[in-house]
């Protein structure tokens, strides 16, 4: 058996969730500007995401729906994530992003994996509270890689991981194999294999026997 766990915003999606609710209240470009320095490892995760969160205090319920509608998987992201569903191989995601937003890219291409591990935007009286809730903010990928691989059980030693930002680093560290997903410069030295599109990837995974290549 073998786990293949994928970050999202900036590996799976080329959106990015919380630029996407940013554009809902104006603050896009402060969420942008907070994203990037944390993927390049120049402030903390945590603080980072509450940042953002806080940015996001009164947002209407109704435009967060919006902007969660509009995130996309990257093209070949579902075909892949199905190919590896079929081949029996256990998919799951990992991401500081927000569930609703992995739930809607997913649903929206008709597939599905098998775990997702994410944060979460409360919301009381309609309205996002600025706060933000969920395993992913303070805990890192390599202790949820490591839980769902005793919960499956994988070894450590078969997992797959697929990342591409400095909040990405403790699992690529962990996984059995570790692929960078157009990584960010203080990410790459990190990753044995890189990759720049799913083709690849997919490429990948044929040729270190998780897939199969026909």
């Amino acid at each position: 058996m073998t786990l293949v766990a994928f970050d999202f915003d900036g590996t799976l999606s080329d959106s990015e969730m919380t630029v996407l609710l940013g554009e809902r209240i104006d603050v896009a470009e402060d969420m942008a500007e907070i994203t990037e320095r944390a993927m390049n490892d120049e402030i903390g995760y945590a603080e980072s995401l509450r940042e953002r969160a806080a940015l996001l205090e009164g947002l209407p319920e109704s435009e967060a729906r919006v902007a969660y509608d509009r995130v996309e998987l990257r093209p070949g992201a579902a075909d892949l994530i199905e190919t590896l569903n079929d081949a029996g191989v256990t998919t799951a995601i990992l991401t500081g992003g927000f569930e609703q937003g992995v739930e809607a890219a997913l649903e929206s291409e008709g597939v599905s994996v098998d775990h997702i591990v994410s944060n979460r935007l409360p919301i009381e009286a309609d309205v996002l509270t600025g706060d933000v809730e969920g395993s992913l903010i303070e805990g890192t990928k390599d202790d949820a890689l490591e839980e769902l691989a005793a919960d499956v059980d994988v070894p450590m030693a078969e997992t797959v991981a697929v990342g591409d930002g400095a909040n990405d680093l403790p699992m690529l560290e962990v996984a059995g194999l570790s692929i960078g997903f157009a990584p960010k410069p203080a990410v790459e030295p990190h990753c044995e294999i890189v990759v720049t599109s799913m083709a690849e990837l997919h490429d990948v995974l044929v040729e270190d026997g998780i897939l199969d290549s026909k």
